[in-house]
């Protein structure tokens, strides 16, 4: 059974993994600079799929991004300069992680940001919450004068459901 169980997790993870959209005509034929251009495309977004590198993605466009990179390897450009060359022609949004500058800081400031609100709001509510408990409790148990002659008298009067 433990055997069973670990052919179907290799299975699965195997069928899990990522098949890369790069045609064999792609491939550069230096390996270092393939790899290049595969780490490169990974950083880039499909502006078709938009949520998937283009290194991933079967789209036409996509193709062109890659052939684009690896043009821009074989001319000699540094990873750097092949991804300010996108930038400037696609836009920051060509990055799936985008640099950390003045118009993106909104971007990469908002969730911690957000998180910090909620976890304060939380808090807040919660000392609310016990305070308003503890001020609240001692005025709920105590009866007044009137309250405590009524109850006196509902018990002392003979329920007609009771027998006597």
């Amino acid at each position: 059974m433990k055997r069973i169980l670990s052919c179907v997790f290799a299975i699965v993870v195997m069928a899990g993994s990522s098949a890369y959209a790069v045609q064999p005509d792609e491939i550069m034929s230096d390996p270092a600079k393939e790899l290049r251009a595969r780490d490169l495309s990974r950083e880039l977004r499909c502006m078709v799929c938009q949520n998937q590198s283009i290194d991933d993605s079967e789209a036409p466009l996509a193709r062109d991004l890659r052939l684009l990179v690896r043009e821009r390897i074989a001319a000699g450009d540094s990873d750097a300069q092949v991804i300010d060359f996108l930038v400037a022609r696609y836009g920051e949004f060509v990055l799936l992680k985008p640099r950390l500058n003045p118009h993106t800081w909104l971007l990469w400031l908002l969730p911690p940001l957000a998180l910090a609100g909620g976890g304060v709001a939380l808090w807040a509510h919660g000392r609310r919450r016990t305070k308003s408990d503890t001020t609240q409790d001692a005025s709920l148990f105590k009866l007044t004068a009137d309250e405590e002659a009524r109850l006196e008298r509902l018990i002392a009067e003979p329920s007609p459901d009771k027998p006597v």
